[in-house]
């Protein structure tokens, strides 16, 4: 719970600006410091950077994410809302008889010694990472854990194999889409697309004739996948497809499905995908708990008479502060490690263990 960075590198360019003791939200009446807000999103833009620069490039926090949404946009609003989310998650600790033990009050007390110890003063002003900003964070983040175990403890986990049930197929995609040169994705002319069409169509009726599917497909040079499904489709499995196959009885072929990247011909292969199920079972699950989640905090959003002082968020500027983590002692329990300065932002960084950080990766 408490394993979270190792070595932090900034630089800047311009001061923000930022008082640590100012107020930049409100939540329930308690008020939360800017300092902890800044510490908490430049944890998180560290991540990030790490994450999506070689990708995005120096200005990946100008870029549009969403339609008027920049990057740093995007990811200021989840860091904050997140942070008041676990403000009211603190405040709800009586309903679910929830609280820290001595030993994880000591764990945090230790990491956010550690983090003070491995970094120098100058990167830590940068980044609010006083002890107490550090602390507060560490503590509001294993709340948060122990809070939504909870709470998620009390969606409905019965799932039915009627409910989860799972089918099995092969299938060939005549693909409409191909590559150049440089490797970049283009769609095949019309007259290419109706050529494509018609090898498909030829082969579902020829695969409707025979009983290896399999076979009759590599034996005219196509490649066969497997899937499992239902009626509603799936990342693999496309709608059209999937409602195609649904309607079929084992060993049952369809005609040639369209879809937006080719023609699909499937062959169901079986009526119930044991494993298959067991594993939707499991993702209905965890979206049940999710949904519990979810509605639980939108609740108590609605109550809580939230206020955001923008003036004061604002000055947390990703354009004007550059964070890398990076670990150099991969053997530590819990803490961060060391912050450093890199303005080219070029030292490797590294995620601390690939769990999902704070709620956002």
């Amino acid at each position: 719970m408490l394993v979270l960075a190792g070595a932090m590198v900034t630089s800047s360019l311009t001061g923000c600006g930022l008082k640590d003791s100012a107020t930049v939200a409100t939540v329930a009446g308690d008020e939360i410091p800017a300092g902890l807000a800044n510490f908490y999103a430049r944890m998180t833009q560290a991540q990030y950077e790490s994450m999506y620069s070689s990708y995005l490039g120096d200005n990946m926090w100008t870029t549009e994410a969403s339609e008027g949404k920049t990057y740093e946009k995007l990811v200021k609003d989840e860091v904050l809302k997140d942070l008041e989310n676990m403000y009211l998650l603190e405040d709800h600790m009586d309903d679910y008889k929830i609280s820290l033990s001595d030993d994880e009050k000591k764990a945090i007390k230790d990491a956010a010694k550690e983090f003070s110890k491995d970094n120098d003063k100058d990167d830590k002003e940068k980044v609010s990472g006083d002890t107490e900003y550090v602390e507060r964070y560490l503590t509001l983040v294993t709340i948060k854990q122990k809070m939504t175990d909870a709470i998620e403890a009390e969606a409905d986990t019965n799932v039915t194999d009627d409910e989860a049930k799972q089918k099995a197929m092969q299938y060939v995609l005549f693909s409409i889409n191909t590559t150049d040169a440089n490797g970049v994705y283009q769609s095949l002319s019309d007259e290419e697309k109706a050529n494509v069409k018609a090898n498909a169509e030829a082969f579902a009726e020829g695969a409707k004739e025979t009983s290896d599917f399999e076979g009759f497909a590599q034996g005219q040079g196509y490649t066969v996948s497997e899937a499992s499904f239902d009626g509603e489709g799936s990342a693999s499995v496309p709608e059209a497809l999937a409602k195609a196959a649904d309607a079929l009885d084992e060993g049952g072929v369809t005609d040639c499905i369209e879809t937006d990247n080719g023609y699909y011909v499937a062959k169901v292969t079986s009526l119930f995908d044991q494993e298959a199920t067991e594993e939707k079972k499991q993702t209905i699950i965890s979206q049940r708990k999710q949904d519990k989640y979810d509605e639980v905090i939108k609740g108590w959003r609605k109550k809580g008479d939230i206020s955001v002082k923008k003036s004061v968020w604002k000055k947390v500027d990703f354009n004007d502060l550059k964070v890398t983590l990076h670990t150099e002692d991969s053997e530590k329990t819990h803490g961060f490690s060391q912050l450093k300065a890199n303005k080219d932002m070029t030292s490797e960084s590294l995620m601390p263990d690939g769990r999902r950080f704070g709620g956002l990766l």
